[in-house]
């Protein structure tokens, strides 16, 4: 019995990610994950962008609230 479930990954690769069938079939396995979403790091939330705003400020921007 096959570990992949066919229907449902050409379903995938032909519809949602339209690709032509010698497309498809060309990839490895690894690739058509990637290109499914498979590992794909989570949406960067509200804190995270308050970390990295806090860690990198833009220079020269002006502050909320400033009067320049």
């Amino acid at each position: 019995m096959s570990q992949f479930d066919w229907p449902a990954l050409m379903r995938a690769g032909f519809v949602g990610l339209r690709l032509q069938p010698a497309q498809f079939w060309d990839l490895t396995p690894a690739e058509l994950q990637l290109m499914l979403g498979a590992g794909a790091a989570a949406p960067l939330r509200r804190d995270g962008l308050d970390a990295l705003m806090q860690a990198f400020p833009d220079r020269g921007a002006i502050d909320e609230g400033s009067t320049q």
